[in-house]
């Protein structure tokens, strides 16, 4: 037998469910009523796993199609599973947890994607990456592929701030495109059952420090006779929301640190008859705004990166292991009540002051000068002391639910 019949029984064996064969490649396909496509997709990956000479299987996840796609998809030898959850990360889901490859590349049902022409993928993944990620950029895009509002505008912001948030040099985030090890991808905890799943795809992996590799990838038109299954403005935005709540840092942490620089600063500069910022009241007003809602979006950035790693969803983070040991329930008690603390004593200097001048009248330039700071204290201190109660119950709560001992 020679070794291109052996590949081709292999392929059309591991097509079978409870076919028990080490297999290198699993192609994956999502799948939601793609009748006039899905056979093209799986003959050309097919021809693929023959040609190149791997062991592998055509796996597609099938999330309802009502077209009779799924006897479309078994006639032309791919292994078909159905998935109940509807959404485009509900099937990739189940499609990697079902896949018998060691290396998986994924791609969507609808001929856009080139799936006799994977070697660059795998050749990355041969060679040690864990995610191999598709640019069409860099590969082409032909004309009617790919909608300009996505072309100039959606896809390279989105890419964009996945860079930025995630620190990564990949060029285009969302590319239907990509091969991953299995095990890798598994150990993720991916959970998004949409199209964001794309999004945490890569976010995840970065975080993790998986390697990561890009490769040019062609996208051409798709070939069905209906809209296409993405939302431009609703996935859009979906996309953008996981990458601000899986990245606080840019969400909460930034934005606080910057409110807080700002409103502590006024207070200096405006401090004494010395100060070289001489401020109204009225400004001070806003510099104490700027200063509790600044410290209350970095409160937030640690809370929700504390969630995310407590609830498995983000990796542990080293600088958060770095300050651990300072953001414990009784450290944060104590700095609220400091703060109260000092803003209370502030306030009783200011009002024997009031007492010594006979309790008369007071002039509100002078006075809400004073009172401002103090009242900002009590403020700062009082939500301190909340936040780390707040941290301290999903803790325990946390603890609980593991059977461990809160720390």
């Amino acid at each position: 037998m020679t070794d291109m019949a052996a590949v081709l029984l292999d392929s059309e064996a591991d097509s079978r469910p409870g076919a028990d064969a080490s297999l290198e490649l699993t192609v994956l396909m999502p799948c939601l009523n793609e009748a006039q496509t899905v056979a093209t997709c799986v003959a050309a990956a097919r021809s693929y796993l023959q040609a190149a000479g791997v062991r592998g299987e055509v796996l597609v996840a099938d999330n309802g199609s009502t077209d009779g796609s799924q006897g479309l998809a078994r006639a032309a030898g791919a292994r078909v599973i159905d998935v109940p959850r509807r959404g485009y990360g509900a099937a990739l889901h189940a499609g990697i947890a079902s896949a018998r490859g060691r290396y998986v590349v994924m791609g969507d049902a609808d001929d856009s994607y080139d799936f006799s022409a994977l070697q660059a993928f795998l050749d990355e993944l041969r060679g040690g990456a864990d995610l191999v990620v598709g640019n069409r950029f860099r590969g082409g895009i032909a004309p009617g592929a790919m909608p300009p509002l996505h072309r100039y505008l959606g896809n390279p912001v989105l890419s964009f701030v996945g860079r930025l948030f995630f620190r990564t040099d990949i060029g285009d985030f969302h590319c239907g495109l990509r091969g991953f090890s299995r095990d890798a991808m598994r150990g993720l905890g991916l959970v998004s059952p949409g199209m964001e799943f794309a999004s945490e795809m890569v976010a995840k992996a970065a975080l993790a420090g998986l390697r990561i590799e890009e490769v040019p990838t062609t996208l051409r038109p798709d070939g069905r006779d209906r809209p296409p299954h993405l939302r431009t403005w609703r996935d859009g935005w979906r996309h953008l929301r996981f990458l601000l709540l899986f990245c606080p840092r840019w969400l909460f942490l930034y934005p606080g640190l910057a409110l807080v620089a700002l409103g502590l600063g006024g207070f200096a500069a405006s401090a004494g008859e010395a100060g070289p910022l001489q401020l109204g009241v009225h400004s001070l007003l806003y510099m104490a705004a700027a200063t509790v809602l600044g410290a209350q979006l970095v409160q937030l950035a640690l809370l929700t990166k504390w969630m995310g790693i407590m609830s498995g969803v983000v990796p542990p983070q080293r600088w958060l292991d770095r300050l651990a040991p300072y953001l414990k329930l009784e450290n944060g008690l104590l700095a609220g009540v400091l703060l109260v603390g000092v803003g209370l004593t502030w306030s009783a200097w200011l009002t024997l002051d009031w007492g010594r001048a006979g309790f008369g009248a007071l002039d509100p330039a002078q006075t809400m000068r004073i009172a401002i700071p103090a009242v900002t204290l009590l403020i700062l201190g009082a939500q301190v002391a909340a936040g780390s109660l707040f941290a301290g119950a999903l803790n325990y709560s946390w603890a609980s639910s593991e059977g461990k001992p809160p720390a």
